[in-house]
């Protein structure tokens, strides 16, 4: 299977009404795979998140390049089973934003995740699955919101601090869709490290574990780097487009 990239101008996002099957159909397999979680790790919380039932790429009349993704609600517990079940709902994806933070020398930041996320250890961009507080007006899924709350959040950065690209990058890798905006500091990755790992540890209950920079492809090879995080940086770091799932 192939992890696909593509550059898009333009999010098109909507909360709409959803019936999820899953949900109904393996209640009684949710909620004790809920609790083994939970054994494991307490600190888990099973609050409302939003996954999409449509993902549609499309050209618009002026010729831009669009992602149209319809979101719908529905418990982390039960967004958690269908993904560690192994998808067993093919209609429905992960859909969310992440902020590439760059270095003025090139280099990308990637946080190391806490003991308290479900992907603990994990080295991501910081980031996080939407959720109710990112529906606006209008019905509207703001992930480009979601993205800055999330990188001044996990990091103490500020994305109006950066240049931020005008389109996005999207990364499609069989239920995931990432959508990666750059964000380029105007500091050396050394400074903008110890700015964020200074945040982290004057957090009383910080997200991150840690926090890393990575500048080229040999560091790729890290097992600790999900696929779609491989797919992104050899993109970014290497150009290129596509590799297939497994190769990082």
């Amino acid at each position: 299977m192939t992890i696909e990239i593509a550059e898009i101008d333009r999010l098109e996002c909507r909360c709409v009404d959803h019936r999820w099957g899953f949900v109904e159909e393996r209640a009684a397999d949710i909620e004790r795979h809920w609790e083994e979680r939970r054994c494991a790790n307490p600190a888990l919380y099973d609050g409302s998140v939003l996954l999409a039932c449509r993902v549609e790429r499309t050209t618009g009349e002026d010729g831009a390049r669009i992602l149209r993704m319809a979101f719908f609600e529905t418990p982390f517990s039960s967004f958690l089973a269908w993904r560690e079940f192994g998808w067993p709902d093919e209609a429905v994806y992960n859909c969310f934003s992440m902020p590439a933070a760059r270095a003025r020398d090139g280099a990308y930041l990637l946080g190391e995740m806490g003991p308290s996320h479900s992907f603990a250890g994990q080295l991501y961009f910081p980031c996080g699955t939407p959720d109710p507080s990112d529906v606006v007006s209008g019905g509207r899924v703001d992930l480009a919101g979601s993205l800055m709350r999330e990188l001044a959040e996990e990091t103490g950065l500020a994305a109006a601090d950066a240049h931020a690209s005008a389109g996005w990058t999207a990364i499609f890798d069989r239920q995931y869709v990432a959508c990666v905006k750059r964000l380029d500091f105007d500091a050396p990755s050394h400074a903008l490290l110890a700015r964020v790992k200074a945040f982290i540890a004057a957090e009383s209950a910080p997200e991150l574990a840690d926090a890393h920079m990575v500048s080229s492809l040999t560091a790729l090879s890290d097992p600790r780097l999900p696929a779609f995080m491989v797919a992104y940086l050899s993109h970014a770091l290497g150009g290129v487009d596509e590799i297939p799932r497994g190769a990082g």
